[in-house]
């Protein structure tokens, strides 16, 4: 009987082992090519998406004196843009699903070369050469450095391939690494976020940490959203899972919170502070993330680790050169406030503006709004006495004031 039972038992334990096989690494030679692909589409849409960004803001330059807010709407530069950057980011998207999240996170960094890039060679200004090379060597230095931390972060990537079918995201999820980094991360994120509301911290690391923190559970669940599409497209079904729902849910809702935090930041600091810092913190946090939740550098040797993380650090480097060496805009002022004037009393308390807003003129004048002011604050005028043209021999007024529009 047991000889009989052996091969059902063979039949039984084969489905298993090929389950367990399925989760394994792929062999070398195909998880570079699925690295390979991921890199360059997450190159290609993150230089795309630049190109776009580049366009629009070209738009809004353009029509910056428009009396139309919205003019750039009418315009093909901005819409043509707008494609672009919808393009860029599917292709960033689609890189999710072939390459491990810790090898194109850090591939964020050609946006900030390409941006540079664009940036020298549509300047408009006339340089000297001497002044031109002191101006921009650190920006040379820092793409240079940036693209070899990039080819670093290609060659030696993590190989760890795995599909991302609903079964093996829930057992990740699960997972005593993911759980014990999910509850120190979000201790971390309650600190920072009552520092930031409670005690007023507006720091910028304080709030790039929150965007970092958010970013690194978008990543993940990016990646999960992103590989589930492509094993249904390759003909097994995941997207009537509920975990897919689940991660989709999340990444919607870390997105938006994350782009709240960035509006924020980008009102207190300059966006080149933001670009560099940002970039660090986010690309340490999602790696850390993709580390313990999708084990991408399981089984990897300490040389090819090292060379990752010596990447990391050159792209870390030519991102801070590149930010570092934008030039800082100054803010215009186009009148003096009254209360920044010292000894001087504000005495329109009553929310009535004493000087006119930024609109079509720079000239000043009257106050705004005389209609709602109290008498006390309302200049005194003389009667004004309409010229009548009345019978031969009538007296005329001693004198007529007239009447002027506020055009005048």
């Amino acid at each position: 009987m047991e000889g009989g039972n052996s091969p059902s038992v063979q039949l039984q334990q084969l489905p298993l082992a090929t389950a367990a096989v399925s989760v394994q690494p792929h062999t070398d030679s195909f998880s570079y090519k699925e690295n390979l692909i991921g890199a360059l589409l997450a190159i290609f849409g993150h230089l795309v998406s630049s190109i776009a960004l580049n366009l629009q803001k070209y738009s809004h330059i353009r029509l910056a004196g428009s009396k139309d807010p919205r003019a750039y709407f009418r315009t093909k530069t901005w819409w043509s843009g707008l494609v672009l950057l919808v393009l860029g980011e599917l292709g960033v998207f689609s890189s999710y699903a072939f390459a491990p999240l810790s090898l194109i996170v850090p591939l964020s960094a050609v946006s900030v070369v390409a941006s540079a890039i664009i940036g020298i060679i549509f300047i408009k200004e006339k340089w000297k050469p001497k002044e031109f090379l002191r101006r921009y060597v650190l920006s040379f230095v820092g793409c240079g450095l940036a693209v070899v931390g990039t080819y670093l972060l290609v060659t030696f990537g993590p190989n760890s391939h795995e599909k991302m079918t609903a079964e093996n995201i829930t057992r990740h999820l699960v997972s005593w690494p993911f759980l014990l980094y999910m509850l120190v991360e979000i201790v971390v994120f309650c600190l920072l976020l009552y520092f930031y509301k409670e005690r007023n911290a507006n720091y910028i690391v304080v709030i790039l940490l929150l965007v970092a923190l958010l970013g690194s559970m978008t990543v993940v669940t990016v990646k999960a959203v992103a590989g589930m599409v492509l094993v249904s497209i390759q003909g097994t079904l995941q997207l009537d899972s509920p975990i897919f729902y689940i991660m989709l849910v999340c990444m919607i809702a870390t997105a938006i919170y994350q782009a709240t935090f960035l509006a924020q930041a980008s009102q207190l600091y300059d966006s080149a502070q933001i670009s560099s810092i940002g970039y660090i913190l986010s690309t340490t946090a999602a790696i850390s993330a993709g580390a313990t939740f999708y084990l991408d550098f399981m089984g990897e040797d300490v040389l090819h680790i090292c060379m990752f993380a010596l990447g990391c650090l050159v792209a870390f480097l030519g991102v801070f050169l590149i930010t570092r060496n934008r030039k800082k805009p100054v803010p215009f002022e186009p009148y003096i406030s009254m209360d920044a004037m010292p000894g001087m009393q504000n005495m329109h308390d009553k929310g009535i503006a004493v000087q006119p807003e930024l609109k079509a003129s720079f000239s000043y004048g009257a106050l705004e709004n005389n209609d709602s002011m109290p008498e006390i604050y309302t200049p005194a005028t003389l009667p004004i006495v309409q010229e009548q043209h009345g019978p031969k021999g009538a007296s005329a007024p001693p004198y007529r004031v007239l009447e002027h529009s506020k055009k005048e």
